[in-house]
């Protein structure tokens, strides 16, 4: 069922609306009459008559409203933060507050978005970050009219807010769109946008650029990794000038993140030869599953609470199927001694 959509009913038959024709619309649309008629309420001019355009209405819509859903902030610098990869490219366009549109696109949990944040950090850059699913629509992105206080107001989404505040808008897992993502053309092409529900131009502040992250490419996931990703409109991903592909740490500076959060640097050490071995292994065709930066990660921060390597392990790598957990932990204690040591003891 469709929804009851003023500015719809203003493009079928103008600013001046009657009675048939708003009769005619709410059946179109599967919308009483007496529901249509409250919608209207504001715009009555007659028994029978309404003006879209009446300014009192407009003015009181699109009125400044205290923005309550959409707060700018510049990201909190964080001690344990250790750049790698593309970060220095993405500091170095970021800084230049130039409008220039970045895709960055890699395997899961290899800082995508956190290098995205901490080079606004380091930058003292706001950045608004936009989660994408299925689901994003205009309305999420861009905004809509909202209830307040018993009457309609304009909210801005997201984009308006970064467009107005000159920030850095961050698309996060925008592969999982789908081509309602499209409403972003315009803005993409560094040319603002126009509000057609208020009748508004919103032009970009300078520093305003756009940072997409995604799974994929935008062609979707042949293997079913990243099922729900989605492939893109080309015209969409044209208008991404660059594209970085991100790839896991060196072992050298993957041993450094796990460092800043453990001093047990063995343990740190016997991960990152683990976390190397299979991903070597899974390039080459020989696993289905990868261990992620993020994974190890996790296990650092179990070990600091349980104190216990095997059981750390175990805990962040249950949600692998068996046969998987099992290959993962015997290649584990192939490479730490101590494993071994602590199944012998609890076996006496």
């Amino acid at each position: 069922m469709k929804t009851f959509e003023i500015s719809e009913l203003r493009n079928r038959f103008g600013n001046q609306v009657t009675t048939d024709q708003v009769r005619k619309y709410a059946f179109e649309v599967g919308v009483s009459y007496p529901t249509a008629v409250k919608r209207l309420a504001d715009y009555k001019t007659g028994r029978g008559q309404w003006n879209l355009t009446i300014r009192e209405q407009l003015e009181t819509q699109i009125a400044n409203v205290p923005d309550q859903e959409i707060v700018g902030m510049v990201p909190e610098a964080n001690d344990n933060f250790v750049p790698f990869g593309n970060f220095k490219d993405i500091k170095k366009i970021l800084g230049s507050k130039q409008f220039y549109p970045i895709f960055i696109t890699g395997l899961s949990g290899n800082g995508k978005t956190f290098g995205v944040e901490q080079a606004c950090a380091q930058l003292g850059r706001e950045l608004i970050r936009v989660n994408i699913t299925i689901e994003t629509d205009e309305d999420d992105l861009i905004g809509g009219f909202r209830l307040v206080d018993g009457s309609t107001a304009w909210h801005n989404g997201p984009v308006v807010s970064a467009l107005e505040r000159g920030a850095v808008l961050l698309l996060d897992e925008i592969d999982l769109a789908s081509n309602k993502i499209l409403c972003l053309q315009s803005i993409l092409e560094g040319s603002g946008l126009f509000l057609k529900k208020t009748g508004r131009y919103v032009k970009p502040a300078p520093g305003f650029t756009v940072v997409a992250t995604a799974n994929t490419k935008g062609k979707g996931s042949e293997d079913g990794r990243f099922i729900g990703t989605n492939v893109l409109n080309e015209a969409f991903l044209e208008r991404f000038p660059i594209t970085f592909e991100q790839q896991y740490p060196s072992h050298a500076t993957e041993l450094k993140i796990l460092s800043k959060l453990s001093d047990d640097t063995e343990f740190c050490t016997r991960l990152c030869d683990w976390s190397e071995g299979i991903r070597k292994t899974f390039y080459d065709g020989g696993m289905d599953e990868i261990i992620s930066t993020r994974r190890l990660v996790h296990i650092i921060k179990s070990y600091n609470i349980f104190g216990d390597r095997q059981k750390s392990i175990e805990l962040c790598i249950n949600r692998f199927d068996e046969d998987t957990k099992q290959s993962f932990l015997q290649l584990y204690s192939a490479l730490d001694e101590s494993l071994n040591k602590t199944d012998e003891n609890s076996e006496t």
